[in-house]
């Protein structure tokens, strides 16, 4: 018999279990991931916020030959200045960040609240774009023994330029670890009856305390270009899914709820109608009452808060209209944690 020698048997005691350093295990984690918000209003925070967004190859999708130095040299030296205005104007000022970090953060708390009676769950948040990042939270879980993570992607609708960027940043951090956590990635939900349904009884319970009925009701998704719904991304079909199943949902007539398409800039055609177009039309074509509500968003942020509460509500009435009204995403509202809820466990299956 071979006789082992004094080096391996030192080297072989280094890993006996009672010498192994101790190793968290066991848990399961969650993971909320929604956009991102800058870190300030400020020129700086801004503009290291839009360079990381814009520079995301799953936003813009241009020769980087071409894109980088209209954004380098000209994006990036005009728009913080401008976009960190339109973010003072939403900012909460009490937590010193942008209400989609303060929303998200609540989701995240009020799910975990929900799922407390499995102390095996650790819930958290993250965001694509600025802080807290993906892999922060992606590192932290693991290192809290999270042996399973379910990232779920706060976009009703899917689409590249959203969920798949958040899964991709996840899917980086993993190639950066030793003992890679199971992971699970949750689907869209833009037709899931919990998730239609919230947006209906959200309207009704809104327009019941309203002193006035709105003639029409726009359901406002955030746009793309064109030519990504042309390359294969189901954005645009998901959204009209989800507006004819709320319109089936609340029995309207189909002129009554209106589908259209925010956020545009450039030069090429995105998903139409246009929101801001649409506003003025009607506006000018003499309806007096609107609602506007934004099915894309699970969370307010500047596109909602910003562009649709105050300007498109600015458009409306500077072109005859004489009532308007915003109502709110679901957030972290009971309808709108029974939505999270509802999806987490659902993609936990096998897993509690």
């Amino acid at each position: 018999m071979n006789e082992i020698s004094p080096v391996e048997t030192t080297s072989a005691r280094r890993f006996w279990p009672g010498n192994h350093p101790a190793v968290a295990h066991g848990k399961v984690g969650v993971l909320l991931l929604n956009l991102g918000t800058p870190d300030g209003t400020g020129y700086w925070p801004m503009r290291r916020y839009l360079k990381q967004f814009l520079s995301d190859r799953r936003v813009i999708e241009l020769p980087r030959a071409v894109w980088w130095p209209i954004l380098n040299l000209v994006i990036l030296s005009v728009r913080p200045g401008r976009k960190g205005k339109d973010y003072a104007a939403i900012w909460n000022n009490e937590r010193d960040e942008g209400p989609l970090k303060t929303i998200t953060r609540d989701q995240a708390e009020g799910l975990a609240l929900a799922l407390s009676a499995h102390p095996n769950i650790i819930v958290d948040w993250a965001m694509r774009y600025a802080n807290p990042s993906t892999e922060s939270r992606i590192r932290a879980l693991h290192a809290q023994g999270c042996e399973r993570i379910l990232l779920v992607p706060l976009y009703p609708q899917y689409s590249a330029t959203t969920t798949a960027t958040a899964n991709d940043e996840a899917f980086r951090t993993l190639m950066k670890l030793r003992w890679q956590p199971a992971l699970r990635t949750a689907p869209a939900y833009a037709d899931d009856p919990i998730f239609v349904d919230a947006l209906a009884r959200s309207i009704e319970a809104h327009l019941a305390q309203l002193s006035w009925q709105p003639e029409v009701v726009i359901a406002t998704y955030h746009g793309m270009p064109q030519k990504y719904l042309e390359r294969g991304d189901p954005y645009y079909c998901q959204c009209m899914k989800t507006s004819r199943l709320l319109l089936a949902r609340l029995g309207w007539p189909k002129e009554r709820l209106l589908t259209t398409f925010q956020s545009r800039f450039g030069a090429d055609p995105w998903l139409q109608p246009y929101t801001d177009k649409t506003v003025i039309a009607l506006a000018q074509g003499g309806t007096k009452r609107i609602a506007m509500i934004a099915p894309g968003f699970s969370a307010d942020c500047l596109e909602t808060l910003e562009e649709l509460d105050v300007e498109n509500r600015g458009f409306f009435l500077d072109n005859g209209g004489t009532d308007f009204t915003y109502i709110p995403a679901l957030n972290a509202s009971p309808l709108g944690l029974d939505v999270i809820e509802g999806i987490v466990r659902r993609e936990l299956a096998g897993w509690l």
